[in-house]
């Protein structure tokens, strides 16, 4: 995911989006921890697109104060 594509996002898409990743990102440290893990790289994925989500809602944030 690129920045430009979640800076176009609402500020309620980029909430579910984000509650989606915690999720996903919670799944792969579990198959992590048991060993079941096909694609470590997916670990690093997942957190700098939260990373970028949270970025952009606080600028959205700054931007409205």
């Amino acid at each position: 995911m690129k920045i430009s594509e979640v800076r176009q996002k609402t500020k309620d898409e980029l909430s579910s989006m984000l509650l989606e990743l915690a999720r996903e990102q919670f799944n792969l440290r579990m198959q992590k921890g048991t060993g079941q893990l096909s694609k470590p790289d997916q670990v690093k994925k997942v957190r700098r697109d939260i990373a970028r989500i949270h970025t952009v809602l606080n600028e959205i944030a700054s931007a409205s104060a």
